[in-house]
């Protein structure tokens, strides 16, 4: 029986895991397929810091693997099975309202501030040097053990699709890209698009225009920022006025100006993760409901009114006779993640629904599909990633809780979860921490942070976790 303490072995190479945390951070990898090249085919941020990743593990010894730059690996070990450790180096956008550089990695408090803290570049480089502690070592392994790294875990998660399709796939394996303890379930997601259907709408002339409305910029976060410009034909100042007074009722953070005739209205909301809406405040939903009660016509009505009157007051699903919830995985969710009107294009809603792991899916996208056309909308561009659910009798839990029993003192408890991390595409994949009970989940929003202690704690768990799983 191999003796390691492995908080003391973290304690050795804190000031190295610390620098190399934050330089990961300091690289912008948000999503940008405006200025995506073949060699970066997700913008070049994104190529940066998985170049970074390879080529810190080439020198650290491990074998890297680049699969065609939207995904990569890096492995050591010998062994027919391999033990993954998935995580992604892709943030969302950092947003606006942060008190220190989002890309700064500024440390403070005991907290290192940046986008990606602790979704997920922290917890990555945790995991990393966990590896790195095991293989140091030199101790006896059975298994290999692959990190491999994704790229579009935020969006579209085309890089594990694109790594799969030629690579291995781990017999075992974890995601620190969650909670701690133990994700053993994770609800069904699906990204869809309502849109307005095309209509004869009459061309009467109206007291007031919108000409044109936005807000958000991905399905899983809440909009934290929504625009209008309206045309007023009647006095601006009755408008204004009544904007007054809704903002003062919704206590909202808002500004206002004329610009080239245009009355444009400002809503800033507070962002945060897709899979708990109520947790943010939607910017484009506050926004809407002002214009619904305007003299619109028809089209926007439609639009504005639909927007209000399904998606204004709850996030469950109520008013589209879609509520469903299991013991297991809890309630179904729906952010509205994206919001766009303009009359020549009508309106679109981006929707992100969470479902628990006993949905029939295709009864709930039934009844929806026939509530929206009866309104004027149809479905569109639907994707889908389905639910994920590992049996706490599997040998990866039995692990896992016991590593974590050990060296935290309190129960492993078991939880699901709304969110969905990569441990999804492995039959025994589980979310295993970073964010520990009692720490408040500032993953997606502002000021975004990781305790500099929780990371040193985390990057022990995963060491002995990887040891454990793979000896």
């Amino acid at each position: 029986m191999t003796s390691v303490n492995w908080t003391e072995e973290v304690s050795k190479r804190k000031s190295h895991l610390i620098s190399d945390t934050q330089r990961l951070l300091q690289i912008k990898s948000v999503l940008e397929e405006d200025t995506a090249t073949k060699d970066a085919p997700l913008g070049q941020g994104i190529k940066e810091a998985l170049d970074f990743m390879l080529t810190m593990g080439e020198q650290d010894g491990f074998q890297p693997k680049n699969t065609g730059n939207l995904a990569g690996h890096l492995e050591f070990g010998s062994g027919d099975e391999i033990v993954g450790v998935l995580c992604h180096i892709d943030v969302v956008p950092e947003g606006d309202g942060w008190s220190s550089d989002p890309y700064g990695a500024e440390i403070r408090d005991g907290k290192i501030f940046a986008r990606g803290a602790i979704d997920d570049k922290g917890p990555t480089m945790a995991a990393y040097y966990a590896m790195k502690i095991v293989k140091e070592l030199k101790l006896p392994l059975k298994k290999r053990v692959r990190m491999i790294i994704g790229t579009d875990e935020e969006s579209n998660w085309r890089c594990v699709d694109h790594y799969f399709k030629t690579e291995e796939m781990p017999s075992m394996g974890f995601a620190p890209d969650a909670d701690f303890p133990i994700i053993n379930a994770e609800k069904g997601i699906a990204d869809y698009d309502l849109v307005q259907t095309p209509k004869g709408y009459e061309n009467k002339e109206t007291l007031i225009e919108v000409n044109e409305f936005t807000s958000g910029r991905r399905y899983n976060m809440v909009p934290d920022f929504a625009r209008v410009s309206l045309v007023v034909n009647q006095e601006q100042n009755e408008v204004l006025q009544r904007f007054i007074l809704y903002k003062k009722k919704h206590e909202l953070e808002a500004k206002y100006h004329v610009e080239n005739g245009e009355l444009i209205i400002e809503v800033e909301g507070v962002s945060a993760h897709g899979m708990e809406p109520d947790n943010g405040k939607n910017a484009g939903l506050l926004l809407a409901g002002f214009i619904a009660e305007l003299g619109l016509d028809a089209q926007a009505r439609q639009f504005f009114e639909f927007v209000t009157r399904y998606f204004g007051k709850e996030s469950r699903g109520a008013e589209l006779g879609i509520v469903y919830s299991d013991e297991i995985t809890g309630e179904l969710t729906i952010n509205v993640g994206k919001l766009a009107y303009s009359k020549p294009q009508g309106g679109r809603l981006g929707l992100n629904m969470r479902y628990p792991v006993t949905t029939n899916l295709n009864r709930t996208m039934e009844t929806l599909k026939e509530k929206v056309e009866s309104e004027g909308f149809a479905i569109d561009q639907f994707d889908d990633s389905p639910p994920h659910h590992v049996d706490e009798k599997d040998f990866l839990i039995q692990t896992l809780k016991k590593v974590y029993e050990e060296q935290t003192g309190t129960q492993a408890k078991l939880l699901a979860i709304g969110g969905g991390t990569y441990a999804r595409s492995l039959k025994s994949g589980v979310a295993f921490g970073s964010l520990f009970p009692g720490r408040p989940d500032v993953a997606h929003q502002k000021d975004e942070y990781i305790f500099l202690e929780d990371l040193f704690r985390a990057t022990a768990i995963y060491a002995q976790a990887i040891y454990e799983l793979a000896k």
